[in-house]
């Protein structure tokens, strides 16, 4: 298929897309969100369409769009009175209205659902091309299914060139997120997804609303999406997106201490900080969020970056707009570095008695963490499992398990391919860990003890208060190694020259634990009084 390229400013071309439309094809128009992939949305053949051309789940519903109030009785079983004070207010507009559904609406357009979400644009080319196209049109974002949503039409014809009758370049979107999605269905009104008409704004209108948990939290497992956008894993890159809450100079440390080349989405003016940066829009300022966000993932998969790392909006007025679109995106990976509790991570040479300083820090209140075990967990994740196989094989995953022993052998063959492996298993240890720290916070412990052998080779020294090592002699560690684990002098010394010697240790920490057998319990407090 040809997709022809139209001109918004140019009458033949709108002429020409409703043209296409009343026929039952397919045309990308401009709206002040974003571009949508508009189908007659009374023809469920044509409907159809959309869903093969985005790749799209044919259980998510779509949106209906309209230019006009008289437009909207056919499709309802009744209007409800509080529509028009809404349209009165935020109509035409980035907002979106749910009512219970007429049968002259087709299936397809509200799968499993016996409603129908409406909206009225307000930009000028969606109106003029649903007035000529003379039926409401079915439109959800003119992205392929999954991807971030498009706010040009380059964006369009990155995602959907070949596969749809054509797009009308209208320019970049002034809004740049889908609308606000509230439904009249409930009682009190629900607000299904959050978008440039706020919370604040439509409670001005209706009164207290109640917010679905789904703006903020995944779907449970058989739960119907009620409203597109509702979906797990939405909006997002090729790249690995996650979302870091904190401050700023939390949100720097962090991304300079990635062993990995890693993409800063940042807020306006922070990107010097950073070889690879892009900003997205004004800290505290929602709207120019809004209208940065999309663009702002597209250009991370230009940027050849496997990571994203972005900054966390303040998650009110349109600003929870772009935190929803934000943690679809990350597939809710979401990283909390604002902690009200020291965090120490403890690392030292095999032999030199790590857990034993680890156990009298437990003694003491400290939480413990093992990255040991987290590293266990992290390659459970289905999506750790999925990036290992793509790099390692297939074959080491057997239905839906990995084959750690198997992954080990590949992985610790090369070291181009150690790298990798930590490359992707190490954000999501790093995030499990963070986890646990905020664990150790509600627990009421007196400090975090992150107990890790490769802390120095990891990004987890960015979420330390400071760091211990703890070191010993080397014949003392040998004697230590081989009771520990029953081996020979020689098999003792294999494991101790594969690790860095002692002045990496004392070099890289702010504290030294040397730990010969004498009493180490004032070295203990020293660490305690640090605090």
């Amino acid at each position: 298929m040809n997709t022809l390229r139209l001109r918004s400013d140019n009458c033949g071309d709108l002429q020409t897309a409703a043209e296409i439309l009343k026929k039952g094809g397919l045309v990308a128009i401009p709206t002040e969100t974003v571009y949508g992939l508009a189908a007659n949305a009374l023809d469920a053949e044509a409907v159809k369409k959309i869903f093969i051309a985005k790749g799209r789940p044919n259980d998510n519903p779509l949106i209906v769009h309209v230019a006009s109030l008289e437009e909207i009785p056919p499709l309802v079983e009744k209007v409800d009175p509080r529509l028009y004070d809404l349209a009165e207010k935020y109509w035409p507009g980035p907002l979106t209205v749910i009512m219970k559904k007429s049968d002259t609406v087709p299936a397809e357009v509200s799968p499993r659902l016996d409603t129908v979400a409406i909206r009225m644009p307000s930009h000028p080319d969606a109106r003029e091309i649903i007035r000529l196209s003379g039926v409401p049109l079915a439109a959800p974002s003119a992205n392929a299914s999954g991807r971030p949503s498009p706010t040009s039409a380059d964006h369009v014809i990155t995602d959907l060139d070949g596969r749809i009758n054509a797009v009308v370049d209208g320019g970049s979107c002034s809004v740049g997120v889908e609308s606000t999605v509230v439904t009249l269905a409930t009682d009190p009104p629900t607000l299904l997804r959050p978008g440039g008409v706020t919370v604040e704004e439509l409670e001005a209108v209706l009164g207290p609303i109640a917010i679905s948990p789904a703006v903020l939290e995944k779907l449970k497992d058989g739960e119907k999406a009620e409203s597109p956008g509702m979906k797990y894993k939405h909006y997002a890159p090729k790249a690995r997106v996650t979302v870091i809450k904190g401050s700023f100079e939390n949100y720097k440390k962090f991304i300079l201490a990635q062993k990995i080349p890693a993409c800063a989405v940042c807020f306006d003016g922070e990107g010097m900080y950073f070889a690879n940066a892009i900003e997205y829009g004004a800290e505290n300022d929602g709207a120019s969020q809004a209208h940065g966000l999309f663009e702002a993932l597209r250009k991370v998969d230009e940027s050849d970056c496997e990571t994203a790392f972005v900054r966390c909006p303040m998650i009110d007025g349109v600003g929870l707009a772009v935190y929803n679109r934000l943690i679809r995106s990350a597939a809710f990976r979401v990283i909390d570095l604002d902690f009200s509790i020291p965090v120490i991570g403890l690392t030292g040479q095999t032999g030199a008695g790590k857990s034993t300083v680890s156990k009298l820090l437990e003694k003491d209140g400290f939480y413990h963490i093992d990255t040991d075990y987290l590293a266990r967990i992290a390659v459970d994740n289905s999506e750790v499992i999925s990036a290992l196989a793509d790099y390692f094989g297939n074959d080491i995953v057997t239905n839906g398990i990995l084959d750690r022993r198997k992954l080990a052998r590949r992985a610790f063959s090369d070291p181009i391919k150690q790298k990798k492996l930590n490359a992707i298993v190490h954000p999501e240890v790093t995030r499990l860990a963070v986890e646990e720290i905020h664990k150790a916070e509600k627990s009421g412990a007196k400090a975090a003890l992150i107990d890790a052998a490769l802390l120095f080779e990891s990004d987890l020294t960015c979420v330390c208060t400071f760091t211990v090592s703890v070191v010993a002699d080397e014949e003392i560690r040998l004697e230590r190694i081989m009771k520990r684990d029953s081996i020979s002098r020689e098999d003792a010394l294999i494991r101790m020259n594969a690790q860095k010697d002692e002045e990496y240790y004392v070099s890289k920490a702010d504290f030294v634990v040397s730990n010969n057998g004498e009493n180490i319990t004032k070295e203990i407090g020293k660490i305690i009084e640090r605090l």
